[in-house]
């Protein structure tokens, strides 16, 4: 598992350059510590705009429409693969009661529908709070 990247991975690559060229900056992999000692690190945070992106492997995070059980060893996958969608939901948590908004996209959402999420939760202002989720699919390359 070593091998398992936690920052830089394609789709989160590909999502960061578009916005880039598009003109938005923000930081990657920033901490936030939030109210009552939680802590999170969005894989994009526009920390002026407080807007949390998250780019999440279909594999990891239990996608509904490509996530699987493991056949082999499912005594050590199953309870980390529903720890990791557990720790989600409290980031999640966590940041909207902080006053964030927070973008949850898989891998598998074509690069424009993952800018289009994006910019949607920037451009909302302070009116929306809550998780904007990228259904579709997750952010597959341009």
């Amino acid at each position: 598992m070593r091998a398992n990247r936690r920052v830089d991975t394609k789709p989160e690559l590909a999502l960061r350059s578009a916005l880039h060229r598009q003109g938005y900056r923000f930081r990657k992999d920033y901490r936030l510590d939030l109210a009552a000692g939680a802590r999170v690190r969005p894989d994009i945070a526009f920390t002026a705009r407080r807007v949390a992106v998250f780019v999440d492997g279909c594999f990891w995070h239990a996608c509904p429409e490509h996530g699987r059980n493991p056949a082999v060893n499912e005594w050590y996958w199953a309870p980390k693969l529903r720890r990791t969608v557990e720790r989600d939901r409290a980031a999640d948590a966590a940041l909207t009661a902080a006053g964030w908004r927070v973008v949850r996209i898989w891998e598998h959402v074509p690069l424009a529908e993952a800018i289009a999420a994006v910019t949607a939760a920037l451009t909302a202002g302070g009116s929306s709070r809550g998780v904007i989720s990228g259904e579709a699919g997750g952010v597959a390359g341009e």
